[in-house]
């Protein structure tokens, strides 16, 4: 009697296993590389709300990609002017504008930006027990920095929603609180 054993059963559950990692590992985000920090110009890096400037030699990581969006999406909120004269440096990307720190509008890393995709839509934004909705209309870049284009600061994180005075305010974080907050937001 002849015996008929296929090994096709044994093929597919490979097959399976490789594609659920690739698949796993497809929802990750990790660093795409390093930049090397230059010395501002004097005067060069606005400080405004404790923002960093980049330190010469200092290497800084950098992100083409943000942690995957859901109906809760882990992130973290800093402050960000995004008036003419503010930390933000130049006009907001979406609409080449400046903003009113008494607006609430954000800006988000590189990788939940999407190219722009995000651009003048609102996302909500949850922590210390409250929610407020935001305008996205800036790209805070994970991918490039220290240089003028940047206003000399650091690359952003991969996690970031850059946020406006008005944003903190309707969140109710006490102002020497002000800067760094574990947040969780959603498209709007």
């Amino acid at each position: 009697m002849k015996r008929f054993c296929s090994k096709a059963p044994f093929v597919l559950l490979i097959f399976l296993v490789i594609t659920n990692c690739l698949f796993s590992e497809a929802q990750k985000c990790r660093p795409s590389g390093r930049i090397i920090g230059k010395k501002p110009p004097p005067g060069e890096c606005n400080t405004e709300n404790d923002s960093d400037c980049c330190k010469e030699g200092k290497s800084y990581t950098t992100y083409e990609c943000s942690p995957p969006v859901t109906s809760h999406t882990k992130a973290t909120l800093t402050l960000n002017s995004f008036e003419k004269g503010g930390d933000g440096g130049s006009p907001s990307e979406c609409d080449n504008k400046y903003h009113s720190d008494d607006t609430p509008v954000v800006a988000l890393s590189t990788g939940w930006f999407n190219n722009k995709s995000r651009c003048l839509n609102n996302i909500t934004i949850s922590a210390n027990g409250r929610s407020v909705v935001a305008m996205v209309v800036d790209e805070c870049d994970s991918r490039k920095g220290c240089d003028e284009d940047h206003d000399y600061q650091p690359p952003c994180k991969n996690n970031i929603v850059d946020a406006s005075k008005a944003v903190w305010n309707a969140l109710g974080v006490p102002h020497d609180q002000w800067g760094d907050i574990e947040i969780t937001w959603s498209d709007a």
